[in-house]
């Protein structure tokens, strides 16, 4: 895949759309937009725009709408969905910049699960664990699953999707990618179908953080403000509680390595107890906001067209027909003081490091077999991002293994509207760490 250019205006938009289209793997896409994006290409070729992204490839999660495609959440049930009249906000402002859309990617059905895997149009298959462990195919992650593979394979050079309990941040992480969960207000989330309105978050996968940022100004519209400054300027914690338990070997090895890189070349990281963390098990309970949001949007559906559900996607929103009104109520509530105690005891941090899942991407066949494999991989893939989500934060996970070995990611996270500072703290250690990286 051609790198991307800090400069867009280098790329030829039909050389690039072509190599795009050639690398697309099965059960990426549920549709391809080939003819379309061919013709955006040739326009963008010939006028030559001085746009923020001239001629990027960029697929769009089926969640989002795109003017004259029906938009379907990878859902049986919504198979006569009409075609969009417009396109939502945030495909159109990457119209606007310049980006041609290639297709709408594949995902958990309706964004429901940290796994990736879809009864309905198929798994796409994790390409960079293929090369590992050829003989056994692994999960994406999920829910942005298609978007993830999509910039994994080279099929899109970047990846418009939505994080409501680290649908981006977990795939990019399987797959040795980049995903920014910025401030859910910061980017528009209108013309796309929600799971949690409370939660969700638009935004993308990237192969680096310098092109998370790009990405992140178009989609929020807005500049950002960062300095690159040097890694002892900035005051970084550990926390010991939750995040850290039930590491994998590679895991463990791959973010302890990381630590110490960063400490060498002069970060301050303080290893710190956040027994806030633990409180937050009592905000999932039966389900939590997001079953009771997307009980909210899906009963009647399911009431209609249960049987065209993922079963263990309608298992996870019929959790939320038992919350009532005083319960979420009182869960928005309680969510409202943990995050007041929660930015009370991160103020004196830039941003905080952890693994971003605990686990590298198991082998995709004993999760489809068995609910018992695939829940308690769910949980454990969901467990570290979304305390971000639950914290209304932002958070980026860049790859942190060395090349050639399991992908691994580190989360970098903090509350609300530290994004700029998140971003500028994952430029200097996607920068340290590189070369050791490289092995």
């Amino acid at each position: 895949m051609p790198a991307l250019a800090a400069d867009s205006n280098n790329v030829d938009p039909r050389e690039a759309l072509e190599a795009c289209i050639a690398a697309a793997t099965p059960h990426a896409f549920v549709r391809r937009f080939d003819d379309e994006a061919r013709a955006d290409a040739d326009r963008l070729r010939r006028d030559r725009p001085g746009l923020p992204l001239t001629g990027w490839p960029v697929s769009v999660k089926d969640l989002f709408d795109v003017r004259g495609h029906p938009t379907t959440a990878a859902s049986a049930s919504r198979h006569d969905a009409p075609p969009a009249a417009a396109d939502a906000p945030a495909v159109a402002r990457l119209r606007a910049a310049g980006a041609v859309l290639v297709g709408h990617t594949n995902l958990t059905e309706f964004a429901f699960s940290g796994v990736g895997i879809n009864p309905h149009f198929g798994t796409p298959v994790n390409p960079v664990t293929a090369a590992l462990d050829a003989a056994h195919p692994r999960i994406p992650g999920g829910s942005t699953s298609g978007g993830a593979v999509s910039v994994a394979s080279g099929a899109a050079w970047a990846a418009l999707g939505t994080d409501t309990g680290g649908s981006i941040r977990i795939p990019a992480a399987l797959q040795g990618l980049v995903g920014f969960k910025n401030t859910a207000r910061l980017t528009p989330r209108d013309g796309c179908i929600p799971l949690s309105p409370s939660l969700d978050t638009v935004c993308a996968v990237t192969r680096t953080v310098r092109a998370a940022m790009q990405l992140h100004e178009v989609l929020a519209a807005r500049r950002v403000s960062h300095d690159m400054r040097p890694l002892g300027a900035l005051r970084l914690a550990l926390p010991r509680t939750v995040v850290l338990d039930a590491l994998e070997p590679a895991v463990a090895t791959a973010f302890e390595r990381a630590v110490a890189v960063l400490r060498g070349a002069g970060a301050r990281i303080d290893e710190i107890d956040l027994p806030l963390l633990a409180d937050a098990a009592a905000l999932q309970r039966g389900g939590g906001i997001a079953a009771a949001e997307s009980w909210a949007w899906h009963g009647e559906a399911l009431a209609q067209r249960g049987a065209q559900y993922d079963p263990r996607v309608a298992l996870r929103i019929r959790r939320g027909a038992a919350i009532g009104a005083d319960e979420f109520a009182a869960l928005h509530a309680e969510r409202k003081g943990w995050i007041a105690r929660m930015e009370r005891a991160l103020a004196p941090y830039d941003a905080l490091l952890s693994p971003t899942v605990p686990i590298v991407a198991p082998p995709l066949a004993p999760l489809v077999a068995g609910d018992d494999a695939f829940f308690a991989t769910n949980a454990l893939l969901l467990r570290n991002p979304a305390l971000v989500n639950l914290l209304d934060g932002c958070a980026l996970s860049l790859p942190c293994h060395r090349d050639g070995d399991w992908p691994v990611g580190l989360m970098v996270w903090a509350p609300a509207m530290a994004d700029d500072r998140v971003l500028g703290a994952s430029l200097t250690i996607e920068a340290t760490l590189a070369p050791h990286r490289a092995g």
